[in-house]
């Protein structure tokens, strides 16, 4: 099995290179499955239901999220329709939606983490529950969604030999740390995002330059012209044991 991970999303540019790249790379990379990470795909902060369709239309096939998830209200209800979008399962049990998606060939769980962010439900017990109870046959992918290495880090070791693989989200640089653990765990830090090259975190210069110079609070948008990158990982599973055999990065700048 062939699994493309995606990068966050970044605003229009993000839509614009995933929806022109993603179709291709499906035969390219004779893909078997597409996740993508879509938490910042409206305007760099949250989704909409029109936007989540137009990326799955464009062929992925598993949308996660993450903290901004919640972003844009509308999309609640986006996360309790049949529609495969993900939100951090370790969030409250009374939010919309759910952390986990099973086909009959792959699950795919979404988690956050909790240093540097929002205090929420411990990600570690959180997935060693959820782990107790889906197919021991399907290979598991993870998207963790957290802000700190050495978190993502730990939950990769955490995870080495139960699940096939474990990518870190949010902080939209690629890492160059894509690696198999001991026990056959495909693990990458970040994979990075997907949108403006000429930006900061895919967000306009000039606002993020204000912010640290003057500490004042600031409307950052995400940058809206230019060349644009895409960041990936592909990690290939083996059918009968589960576990990952190789993952490799799959970088593409398109431009202007």
């Amino acid at each position: 099995m062939r699994v493309l991970l995606i990068g966050d999303i970044m605003g229009r540019l993000g839509r614009q290179v995933v929806t022109t790249l993603v179709p291709s790379l499906r035969d390219e990379l004779s893909l078997d499955y597409v996740i993508a990470n879509a938490e910042n795909a409206a305007a760099g902060r949250g989704t909409t239901n029109r936007i989540a369709v137009q990326l799955l239309e464009s062929g992925i096939d598993i949308l996660t999220g993450g903290n901004h998830t919640w972003a844009i209200d509308e999309y609640h209800e986006t996360l309790e329709s049949d529609l495969p979008v993900l939100r951090p399962a370790n969030y409250p049990s009374g939010a919309p939606g759910t952390g986990v998606w099973t086909s009959d060939q792959l699950i795919v769980m979404n988690l956050i983490g909790r240093t540097f962010m929002a205090a929420l439900d411990d990600p570690f017990s959180g997935i060693d529950a959820l782990l107790e109870n889906i197919p021991k046959d399907l290979p598991v992918v993870v998207d963790f969604h957290a802000e700190a290495t050495s978190e993502k880090q730990a939950f990769g070791w955490h995870l080495d030999g139960r699940v096939a693989a474990v990518v870190g989200t949010h902080t939209h640089v690629a890492t160059a740390d894509a690696r198999l653990l001991p026990r056959g765990t495909a693990f990458v830090t970040d994979l990075g995002m997907c949108g403006a090259l000429d930006a900061i975190i895919g967000s306009e210069v000039e606002p993020v330059l204000t912010r640290f110079r003057t500490g004042l609070p600031t409307r950052i948008p995400p940058a809206t012209k230019g060349s644009m990158i895409f960041s990936s990982v592909l990690v290939e599973i083996d059918d009968s044991t589960k576990s990952a055999v190789s993952i490799k990065r799959i970088d593409r700048l398109l431009e202007e």
